[in-house]
């Protein structure tokens, strides 16, 4: 038997990853029984990891319709952006200057992970490293406050990412910046990492946006 909390937490992991993934899209109703039938498990735990979703933002829970998968409009995705383009050029600003030569390594490797899952077509593989980049990226950082909130708002970015990332033009040229921005880092270039990172993240958005955009047309 699984413990209560390792059950819910598997149950969280696998509902994030379909949403990250975008197998569950934006705007798209959570139905609690489906889910159990699907995962085999009772309500219980389901509903727990639900309310962790819904405080990571990832998920709404509106009266007389339940869980649905949450959508983020262009405002909004412009204002998340704005603060990760600070959060994370100050991150690679320091991470440059702080980072041990271990914790250098862990990110190159994270980097080789990541344009593995790029070129092999691997939406998983792409999530899944991308993921260890800023887990290394922010633990060298030295500073646990940018740790913390940067670490909440790139689950929102997630929602954001899943629909653009996978786009093969954005790919290349996102893969192409986490290189760049390795090189500045391994080369100790505070000034540089900063710089190559503010540029990733205004790519990001430009992608990320213009998805949006293009969205917004086709429900009008």
């Amino acid at each position: 038997m699984l413990k209560p909390e390792t059950l819910r937490s598997q149950v969280e992991n696998f509902i994030r990853q379909e949403i990250v993934a975008g197998r569950f899209k934006a705007g798209q109703k959570l139905v609690e029984r489906e889910l159990c039938e699907m995962l085999n498990i009772s309500r219980a735990p389901l509903r727990e990891a639900l309310r962790k979703l819904e405080a990571e933002k990832l998920i709404v829970n509106t009266p007389h319709r339940g869980p649905t998968v949450r959508t983020i409009g262009l405002s909004e995705a412009r204002e998340i952006y704005a603060l990760r383009s600070l959060l994370e050029s100050h991150a690679a600003h320091e991470f440059a200057r702080l980072a041990t030569d271990q914790e250098i390594e862990e990110l190159q490797s994270a980097a080789k992970a990541l344009r593995h899952g790029g070129e092999s077509n691997s939406r998983e593989q792409v999530i899944a490293s991308k993921a260890r980049f800023y887990e290394v990226l922010l633990g060298g950082a030295g500073n646990s406050l940018v740790r913390e909130i940067l670490g909440s708002l790139l689950t929102q970015v997630n929602l954001l990412r899943s629909m653009s990332l996978m786009h093969p033009d954005r790919l290349h040229k996102s893969l192409d910046e986490i290189d760049e921005l390795v090189v500045c880092i391994t080369k100790r270039n505070p000034e540089g990492a900063q710089l190559v990172a503010k540029n990733h993240i205004l790519n990001a958005e430009s992608a990320a946006l213009g998805f949006l955009e293009s969205q917004q047309h086709q429900s009008h």
